[in-house]
Order: C-alpha cells, then sequence, then structure tokens
C-alpha cells in the first residue's frame, strides 16, 4: 500500500464538538491548520459515545462490540472505585499503533487511552490512574508504559503536574509532546488533552471555563505546531486535530440501581455494602447497560423489564441486547437505555432513585455532573469534528458527514498501513492521492 505521509501527529482534543467550530476557527494556531487543511464539521459517534470506547475505535476503525471496549470502566458491582479499561490487552485485533510497529515505524503514545502496557509503543505515557489507597500516580504509569521515557518526562516537566487536576495535566502532556517531537522524532504521535472535558463535566457545556479551555487548546496546538516546524519535520507530517464526543447538559441523575435493590435483585450486608446480585445498571452517563449475574434467567428478566418500564421519568428508550449490539455497543448486556434530556445514570445502590444536581451541590459529591456524554449518536447536535493538514491531505476540503469509525482506516491509509476488516472507510476526498 502506498504510504502518503512519513510522519504523522494525532491530537484528540476530548470533548471537542462540532458545534465548537465558531470559536475554535477563529483563534489563531487552529486558523493555522484550518487555512491549509481540509475538514468534516459533523463526524457521528456511536454506542456509548464515552472516551475509552470512542478513541479505541479512532485507532482501529471498527464498532464496540467488536473491538472490545465497550464503556470507560469495568462491570464492578460494588467497588467505589472500578478500574477503567487502561490496558491494551483489553482490545480485539490490531490497532494503528501495532500496524506501525510491524512496518517499523516508531510510536510515542501520550495520555492516549487503552495503551498501558501496549508492547508496541516505544514512547508510551498512558492514561491510568491510581485507584487504591496503596498506589501512587508515577508507579501506576511507570508500570503500565515506558519506564525510562517516563522518567525522564518526569524528571523534566513533574513540577507542572498537579495530580489529575487541569489544566495542569494537560500542561504537563504538552511540554512532554514538545519534547519528544524534537528529541525523540516519533513517526506517529498520539496526544490526548481532556481539559475541555474535565472544564464541560463540572462547569456545563457552554460555560465560560469550557471556552477558557478551548482557548488553552489553541495555545497548546500553537507550541505543538511550532515544535513539529523546528524539528525540521514540517514538510513531511500530517496533523490531525479531532473530537471523541461531544456533550449535554445535565440537571438530573438516576440511580437505577436504588429500584433493583427495592425488588431485591440487588443483595447487601450489613455493611451497605453489595453481597449478591441478580441484575445491575452499569453506567455510560447518558445511556447505561443493564446486566444479569445468570443471563439465562427470563424471570429476572421480565421483572427488569416491567421496572424500566414504569420508571418513566428519565428513561428516553429501551433497547434489547440485541438492538445494542446491532448499534455497535454490548450485545451481552440484556438491556440498554438512554437517557431523557437533561438526565444521566448513576450507580449508586443508596438514596433515592432520581437526584438533582445542581453547582452547588457538586462540591459535596464529586461524581456529579453538570454535563456528560455517552448518549445515544442519534441526539440533535451532537456530532464531534475532524480536520486533517500537511502531507498527503488535499487543502480546502469539507466533508459534509464522516463517521468516527472512517478515521482509523483514513490514517491507516495516510501511512500505508492496513487494519484489515475496519466498520467504517477511506475518506478519500481528504487525500492527495
Amino acid at each position: 500500500m502506498k504510504r502518503l505521509t512519513k510522519k504523522m501527529v494525532v491530537i484528540s482534543f476530548d470533548c471537542l464538538a462540532a458545534d465548537d467550530f465558531s470559536q475554535f476557527s477563529d483563534l489563531p494556531n487552529f486558523k493555522r491548520v484550518l487555512e491549509k487543511g481540509s475538514y468534516a464539521e459533523n463526524v457521528e459517534s456511536f454506542y456509548p459515545s464515552v472516551t475509552y470506547p470512542c478513541h479505541t475505535t479512532i485507532v482501529t476503525g471498527r464498532f464496540p462490540a467488536r473491538h472490545g471496549i465497550m464503556n470507560n470502566t469495568l462491570m464492578q458491582p460494588g467497588w467505589i472505585s472500578p478500574d477503567w479499561h487502561w490496558y491494551r490487552k483489553d482490545i480485539n485485533g490490531t490497532t494503528l499503533y501495532d500496524e506501525a510497529y510491524k512496518a517499523n515505524l516508531s510510536t510515542a503514545a501520550l495520555l492516549w487511552p487503552v495503551t498501558g502496557r501496549a508492547k508496541n509503543i516505544q514512547y508510551n505515557l498512558p492514561e491510568i490512574f491510581p485507584n487504591r489507597p496503596w498506589q501512587n500516580q508515577v508507579l501506576v504509569s511507570l508500570f503500565s508504559g515506558s519506564p525510562l521515557y517516563q522518567l525522564e518526562l518526569n524528571n523534566r516537566f513533574g513540577h507542572i503536574r498537579n495530580g489529575l487536576n487541569q489544566p495542569e495535566l494537560d500542561d504537563f502532556v504538552l511540554e512532554s509532546a514538545v519534547f519528544t517531537l524534537k528529541e525523540k522524532k516519533p513517526d506517529i504521535m498520539l496526544i490526548h488533552f481532556t481539559d475541555l472535558d474535565t472544564q464541560r463535566h463540572v462547569h456545563g457545556v457552554h460555560s465560560k471555563e469550557a471556552e477558557a479551555a478551548i482557548e488553552r487548546h489553541d495555545r497548546r496546538l500553537g507550541a505543538l505546531l511550532d515544535a513539529i516546524k523546528e524539528s525540521g519535520a514540517e514538510e513531511e507530517t500530517t496533523i490531525i486535530l479531532l473530537g471523541d464526543h461531544s456533550a449535554i447538559d445535565v440537571n438530573r441523575k438516576i440511580h437505577l440501581n436504588v429500584l433493583l435493590r427495592e425488588h431485591n435483585l440487588i443483595e447487601v450486608d450489613s455493611k451497605g455494602r453489595i453481597a449478591n446480585w441478580k441484575a445491575y445498571c452499569h453506567s455510560c452517563d447518558g445511556s447505561a447497560y443493564i446486566y444479569l449475574r445468570d443471563d439465562h434467567d427470563h424471570k429476572t428478566a421480565s421483572i427488569v423489564k416491567k421496572i424500566l418500564e414504569e420508571q418513566q421519568e428519565g428513561i428516553e428508550f429501551i433497547l434489547t441486547g440485541e438492538e445494542a449490539g446491532e448499534r455497535g455497543a454490548d450485545p451481552r448486556c440484556t438491556f440498554m437505555l438512554e437517557a431523557q434530556k437533561g438526565y444521566y445514570f448513576a450507580e449508586s445502590i443508596n438514596g433515592d432513585h432520581i437526584e438533582e444536581v445542581t453547582a452547588e451541590n457538586l462540591q459535596d459529591h464529586p461524581k456529579n455532573m453538570l454535563a456528560c456524554h455517552g448518549f445515544s449518536p442519534s441526539k440533535p447536535n451532537y456530532t464531534t469534528f475532524f480536520l486533517a493538514a500537511g502531507k498527503g491531505i488535499l487543502p480546502n476540503q469539507r466533508i459534509p458527514y464522516m463517521h468516527l469509525t472512517d478515521i482509523g482506516p483514513t490514517l491507516a491509509q495516510l501511512l500505508g498501513l492496513d487494519l484489515g476488516d475496519t466498520d467504517g472507510q477511506v475518506i478519500d476526498a481528504l487525500l492527495t492521492d
């Protein structure tokens, strides 16, 4: 397969939406890329439209039902802080960086989801955080990525970081990426920035804090563009800017596990912890999976269906597991639920099954959100964005529609790689050949 570019830098601005175009298209560094590049202003995501499934689709070209990352977190009923899909081993099939490795191309990944312990990434700072009392951030990262590389980054830029807090985390990632571009000169770089996503969760979609995060992203983009130029690789590099999903404002939280517990489908011990369960609601924020412990327990399935049908507040529609699978989500679930406008799902087994969320009670409940994602891609104004420029990209092309599954095969085509049987297609209208 013909290779159209020698180098590629993929920058993911988590939660960048198509609706943000009016703001970022006027910012100086986004304009630098827009002036010589081409874009798809509306990129459709899929079920569930949350970060880890989305980023895995970007590097595989496949729906979650095929690549295996069905949600951000693992299904661990009762865990206070469940594990996330941090590790490459959870992905079924190949990825862009695996195929790059086979072609003797070097890869760097900075906070790219689901890259923990990925053997085929030479410079790897994976997205992972400590969720056990005996862990700390530096060690969990070191043991999940490239130790010597991370030690070098921490020695140089560790003072910038403030735990997982933003904007310091993205500022640390930026300095690490600039250093890597200049000193390591990888053929492919994958960068994941989460500042905007964080601000929207905490303050809302159209908050001044979200607007400020987009402006910070523009400055970060400028620093990366300058680093590519200073490294002498500008003429042979393809720049990819993208989002993974949009977001919707919310003000009510649905605790379906409270209802399941009331119907004796979840049992707790003397300390109030889950001791046993027959049915469980696993949140994807704007949507949710309902799983049965025993897939063949038809009696429990009937009880759950009746509970859901009677619970009219907060639920827009209900899918069967088969219908969820047809939309690319997990076919192993018994039901998949879509939240009504203003609602999202959570996993608590205590309290009221509907909880109001306000800016005031956000401080007392850090897991509360004023905006989230995970919703059906059919929701209006819920698309994200894709922009490409540089080597191998035709300038001044506007693609009216694109699907998130199209990104992987298109990037692979640029690099002369083959992702095999994907769910997306190459967007030839973007490419010079």
